[in-house]
């Protein structure tokens, strides 16, 4: 059996036990599983380890060389895109050969295609939420200085995030990395996206049985619309008087609660003759700003709005431990992961075993939080537990 070239990160399986030496449509291991997977154009498949399941794409070794370093290097960016984690290369196959070469990822865990979210014609009452985690994801790489080439629905996989819906970029094979990027760059970026998700709704509305006139064909000017108004928000300048010192806060603030993490502010004399204003540029990092911080306090590692939420748990009973004796932050911190977070995401996985724990411990939160306000007293976690059992889960995502 012919072995290739395997370039293979620390933490990993070897993959030496699968049979390279046939292209993966002719591969029959016990190690294929399947998953959910969107359409794609090159072969796939997906294989079990003890270390977890990993997506295999076959691709000409050229093609898989560059994929290989443009996800590796969007690793130490903090935008959401899948874990590369070996480059395969069959130096007997002719180099153009479709078969010739392969990019390793971990598979995304709990994550769906967009076609899972299609209701009717488009996506009902997901819709927003689809557009905005797109609409992010694009901000955050375009921010990052990668031109996609290729932007679509198909190339993203997606996980529910709390209330939210998280993408995650997951084909980087016609991306380009650059210090920044151009608005020619952008809004070719764009432009190609809108085209893409086009093809993409007027397949979806065939697929339904529906005439393309009822085809969701805006999806990508909606996307472009939302991208707009995020970019701006996170790169325009603002002039700030001397008596508006307070809008620096509020600023920062705004774009912490959008998610993103600010890496430097920028305060500059306002080129106005007298000195008093200054002009103020801000540098952001990407939509992690919760899940850094709960990862920093915890150890958890969550999702953008569920570590958002989790901090709010985490801040209420702090402040209740707190007042009740003189508890330190740290120790109560430590409290509440022993005693709240990991019984009830036990108690979660009990009941549905193979589900993502963290986001049905966020739908718990909701609920909680719905059932205190109706009944205007404080429920402590067992009470509502028992209460989100019985009703029979309302607002479970998964």
């Amino acid at each position: 059996m012919a072995t290739p070239h395997l370039n293979i990160r620390p933490g990993n399986p070897d993959f030496l036990d699968l049979d390279w030496s046939k292209p993966l449509d002719e591969w029959e291991s016990d190690r294929i599983v399947e998953m959910p997977e969107g359409i794609h154009r090159h072969p796939l498949a997906f294989v079990a380890y003890e270390q977890g399941i990993y997506a295999i794409k076959e691709l000409p070794v050229r093609l898989a060389r560059h994929e290989y370093e443009v996800l590796r290097s969007l690793e130490d960016s903090p935008t959401r895109t899948v874990q590369v984690v070996g480059l395969v290369e069959r130096e007997w196959v002719n180099p153009h050969e479709e078969w010739s070469g392969a990019v390793i990822t971990r598979y995304v865990p709990y994550a769906f295609p967009y076609r899972e979210l299609v209701s009717g014609e488009g996506f009902g009452p997901r819709r927003d939420q689809l557009l905005d985690a797109f609409a992010g994801l694009l901000v955050g790489l375009h921010l990052t200085g990668c031109y996609w080439g290729d932007c679509s629905l198909s190339n993203v996989l997606y996980r529910y995030d709390a209330g939210a819906i998280e993408a995650v970029m997951v084909d980087g094979e016609t991306s380009r990395l650059y210090p920044s990027l151009s608005v020619g760059q952008r809004s070719e970026d764009l432009s190609i996206m809108e085209m893409n998700v086009a093809g993409e709704m007027a397949d979806v509305a065939a697929a339904n049985g529906f005439d393309i006139d009822h085809a969701d064909l805006s999806l990508g000017q909606d996307i472009i619309e939302r991208y707009r108004g995020l970019w701006d928000e996170l790169t325009s300048e603002l002039v700030i008087g001397p008596d508006e010192r307070y809008l620096i806060g509020e600023r920062i603030g705004r774009l912490n609660d959008l998610g993103f993490a600010v890496d430097d502010v920028d305060l500059d004399p306002e080129d106005d003759g007298d000195g008093d204003r200054v002009r103020m540029r801000v540098r952001v990092g990407g939509r992690t700003y919760n899940g850094q911080r709960l990862r920093e306090l915890t150890g958890i590692d969550a999702s953008e709005n569920q570590a958002k939420a989790i901090l709010a748990d985490l801040n209420y009973h702090e402040a209740k431990s707190r007042s009740e004796s003189r508890t330190a932050k740290a120790v109560a911190m430590m409290q509440w992961r022993l005693s709240v977070f990991e019984p009830l995401l036990r108690r979660i996985s009990e009941i549905h075993p193979g589900a993502d724990p963290i986001q049905a411990y966020t739908d718990f939160l909701n609920y909680r939080f719905v059932l205190s306000a109706e009944q205007q007293r404080d429920l402590d976690n067992d009470e509502a537990f028992d209460s989100w059992v019985a009703a029979g889960f309302p607002g479970y995502t998964l």
